[in-house]
């Protein structure tokens, strides 16, 4: 690796980017595996959010005694399995991930910007957990105004590969989203934009904000909705107020 701050030629550029990449897929390949060991117990955590709205549907409201999906595919079992080891793999692998990100932009950082590698990836490892928590906490709440919504003459039958894949998907979203103070951050540090852009954007950046949310989750309910996009704003003002702090301990 060249001296930090310097400059790379293309061919080195897309050589280390293969590196970070095969690494990356490595780390993701092992998560799954041990995803793919562990899936009974990761499956019974996945499905606490519907067995805790199960006795609030009612026989009459939901399928089955307990906890029970209905399969209506004899494939659906196997892509389950692999849906969660893949998903699963993803979300193992997170710290490698942002470590494999952070030294392929490293080349172009000065020594003094190097010194945010700890605190890069142990705070996007913190705050994905973080969204990941608070997706986990929200999804019973989400399902009981997706089931609710549609009147007490509709039965909820759910199936493996969707109830999963909304769970999944909720889950990662969350972590993903909790992700954005640490890009914009990221961003000042290396110059792209500064707080007073970040700052004179702001209601345009609040409105996307809440468009994107709208996009990334998958139940599209208000509570979801709010429960996501207010973290977001106010880690946009976080990200802002570091900008401007780290500003004045440069000038100062």
């Amino acid at each position: 690796m060249p001296e930090v701050g310097g400059r790379m030629p293309l061919v080195a550029h897309l050589e280390e980017l293969r590196t970070r990449l095969l690494r990356s897929v490595a780390a993701i390949a092992l998560g799954a595996v041990a995803c793919w060991i562990l899936y009974p117990q990761i499956l019974d955590l996945l499905l606490e959010p519907y067995c805790q709205i199960r006795d609030e549907l009612g026989d009459q409201r939901a399928f089955g005694d307990g906890c029970e999906l209905l399969v209506t595919d004899p494939l659906e079992p196997f892509s389950v399995r692999m849906m969660v080891a893949g998903y699963g793999g993803v979300a193992l692998a997170m710290p490698v991930l942002l470590w494999q990100v952070w030294r392929f932009v490293a080349p172009g950082l000065y020594k003094r910007e190097r010194r945010w590698a700890i605190p890069f990836v142990a705070s996007g490892v913190v705050l994905f957990v973080a969204g990941c928590w608070l997706a986990y906490w929200s999804i019973p709440r989400a399902l009981d105004f997706l089931v609710g919504i549609g009147g007490p003459d509709l039965v909820s039958v759910f199936s493996p590969a969707r109830y999963l894949s909304f769970v999944v998907k909720m889950t990662l979203a969350f972590g993903i989203g909790f992700e954005f103070p640490l890009v914009l951050i990221f961003l000042q540090l290396v110059g792209v934009i500064t707080p007073a852009a970040l700052r004179r954007v702001r209601r345009y950046a609040a409105v996307g904000i809440v468009a994107l949310v709208a996009v990334l989750t998958p139940s599209g309910d208000p509570f979801t909705l709010m429960v996501l996009s207010v973290p977001m704003l106010l880690f946009y003002e976080i990200a802002i107020l570091v900008g401007v702090l780290r500003n004045r301990r440069r000038t100062g």
